[in-house]
């Protein structure tokens, strides 16, 4: 079951039925009408494929699934997980592919072992209602748009990286990635998922939340010197959190950002939210590194300040939407 059609949720739904697996979605509005008029499209260069899968806004009408995966915006999870409550009840494995880190992200031996964050979880909620499931990351490298409602275009693909939370991989996470790699996809299986989430907020924790503020796509944001330098000084400070909770193994900033420049002038999902005066990630990408650095008395001035700024431009398109 995927809960969230956006362009992530389509795609990924579109690929796992591709791979032969029971699909069926959670969806709402416009987007729910279109997949079960039209059913859904995925666009791959000049070729489209089309799947009628079972479409809901009820998940409980829906068929029950051996495993229920999430992709939407972090700020949306609370409701998307009390939607899908009907479906979790029985205790169906969770997969989030979604950016930022799981609430089960600090449930390790280390520093904050079983640490909950508020600005992930808000007073545990999500954590009381997935308890019954196991939990499973997936952490996606994939560039993909939605065209119109139940249309979704695979721009760049290059993996899904998985992994489950636990210790030891479960055969249900084995047999997901086959099936993702029978549609098509590069899908590996790791056994540190921590890491792979980790690694992937490197990048999203700096250039999301100063594109926003700035406006600015990727490739003028760091050819700016004193934007190159808060990006830079974000990074070190990230690192250092990093390795507080027992990643050593970690890019440097200076080769991060080669890595950032050669994907080209591309625009953050965070920035495209910001022109649209969407609600902003801005906890799930930056909130849970500051908060995160607070519980271990690590200083992050530069990521502090850039929250506090990026904050208020999401507190500014709350009260538009008002």
């Amino acid at each position: 079951m995927i809960v969230g059609a956006g362009a992530i949720g389509s795609w990924l739904a579109a690929v796992l039925a591709r791979g032969g697996a029971d699909v069926s979605i959670v969806a709402r509005g416009v987007t729910s009408d279109a997949l079960q008029a039209d059913g859904l499209t995925l666009l791959e260069d000049d070729q489209h494929a089309n799947w009628r899968l079972p479409v809901s806004q009820d998940a409980a009408a829906l068929p029950r699934p051996d495993l229920v995966l999430f992709s939407v915006k972090t700020h949306a999870f609370a409701d998307a997980v009390r939607t899908a409550q009907p479906a979790l009840a029985h205790g169906p494995a969770i997969m989030t592919a979604m950016n930022g880190l799981p609430w089960w992200f600090l449930d390790r031996p280390g520093p904050l072992n079983g640490t909950r964050l508020e600005s992930i979880d808000p007073g545990g909620s999500i954590a009381a209602q997935c308890a019954a499931g196991a939990a499973i990351g997936a952490v996606v490298h994939a560039s993909t748009v939605t065209e119109r409602p139940a249309t979704v275009r695979a721009v760049k693909v290059d993996r899904l990286i998985v992994g489950d939370a636990a210790s030891q991989t479960s055969a249900l996470t084995q047999a997901f990635s086959k099936c993702i790699v029978a549609g098509g996809v590069a899908c590996p299986v790791t056994p540190d998922i921590r890491q792979e989430i980790w690694a992937k907020l490197a990048g999203n924790s700096n250039m999301n939340p100063l594109s926003a503020l700035t406006r600015l796509s990727a490739t003028p944001l760091l050819d700016d010197r004193n934007l190159l330098d808060l990006v830079r000084n974000m990074m070190t400070e990230f690192e250092a959190i990093g390795r507080c909770l027992g990643f050593q193994n970690q890019m440097p900033a200076q080769d991060r950002i080669a890595v950032t420049r050669r994907l080209g002038d591309f625009r953050t999902s965070m920035l495209a939210d910001a022109d649209a005066g969407r609600r902003l990630e801005i906890e799930g990408l930056l909130g849970c590194v500051v908060e995160i650095a607070d519980r271990l008395g690590e200083p992050a001035p530069v990521s502090r300040i850039v929250h506090a700024l990026t904050s208020g431009l999401d507190l500014s398109a709350r009260f538009g939407q008002r």
